[in-house]
């Protein structure tokens, strides 16, 4: 099989592209139907989402069965500043793919965000649960969930949150770096959410991809929800870090980007299938902890 990475420079498309040439993850062995497949993995400097043409004709000639699509405007801020820009990128670019795919027979597996609820539903969200994003990230997110799913009903959408992988930038990084710096931390305890590693996310697209089913799943580590301060406060433990860290509340530290509070996914969808990998976030994390200080340490 070949399958299509986009958006694969960043955290998740870099893990994608790992396992999927490894035929594993740390999870285990990826599904027999992906392995010893051919894997392209691309950026926007390869293959711009946003030119529909483009797209058919890239797709179209390279005979691809799965695509798994992690391109996205992801900077909540900058969305906020350039709402049309990320509506291109993570809507018309999404419809893009999944119009690309339908044509050509190809399964598309397209990320989405927990950003897409308002966040004052008090439990955690099903895959039906109304939707109300607070932001033009969440709004162009949903609206790339309904136009690839309207362009390809066979399409799967895997909403995410609080992602953290091996390269780029992301919490846990920011949050070492910050705590080795100053000793004393200040930390929002008003926000809750699932934090999802890379490696987990990654698993459980491949092991979808390999299934019939397709709609929405919601797709983040268990155990949760946990709050901003909680998961700093796991951040520190796992890396050995002594820092004094502070409750404080999202007003204290405004920004451009309404977030949600309480974000948490539910997922008894995938349960209810027995499509599940995902582990406890605290389990993923100190999982990630250790591999990433043992690379850090190594370069």
């Amino acid at each position: 099989m070949k399958i299509l990475v986009t958006g694969a420079h960043g955290q998740l498309g870099t893990e994608l592209k790992t396992i999927l040439e490894k035929g594993e993850s740390e999870l285990g062995s990826l599904p027999q139907a992906c392995q010893g497949c051919q894997v392209t993995a691309v950026d926007s400097d390869v293959l711009d989402i946003t030119d529909r043409e483009v797209v058919l004709k890239y797709i179209g000639e390279g005979g691809y069965g799965v695509v798994l699509n992690c391109a996205a405007m992801t900077n909540v801020d900058a969305c906020e500043a350039h709402e049309d820009v990320a509506y291109r990128v993570n809507a018309l670019g999404a419809e893009n793919l999944a119009k690309a795919c339908k044509a050509n027979g190809a399964r598309l597996v397209h990320v989405s965000t927990d950003y897409v609820f308002s966040g004052d539903g008090g439990a955690p969200y099903r895959e039906d649960d109304p939707t109300g994003p607070l932001g033009a990230y969440g709004r162009t997110k949903l609206a790339g969930e309904k136009l690839v799913l309207e362009a390809d009903p066979d399409a799967v959408v895997c909403r995410t949150a609080w992602l953290y992988g091996y390269v780029g930038n992301n919490f846990p990084k920011k949050i070492m770096k910050l705590a080795g710096g100053k000793g004393r931390l200040k930390v929002v305890t008003d926000q809750k959410g699932d934090p999802t590693c890379a490696v987990d996310l990654a698993f459980q697209m491949v092991t979808l991809a390999a299934s019939k089913e397709n709609g929405i799943f919601h797709c983040t580590c268990e155990g949760g929800p946990v709050s901003r301060y909680g998961f700093t406060q796991a951040i520190l433990e796992e890396a050995g870090i002594g820092c004094i860290v502070e409750p404080c509340l999202t007003r204290d530290f405004p920004r451009a980007a309404a977030v949600p509070a309480d974000s948490s996914l539910s997922k008894g969808k995938l349960e209810g299938l027995g499509l599940y990998v995902m582990r406890p976030w605290r389990d993923a994390l100190r999982a990630w902890m250790a591999r990433y200080l043992e690379i850090a340490e190594n370069e």
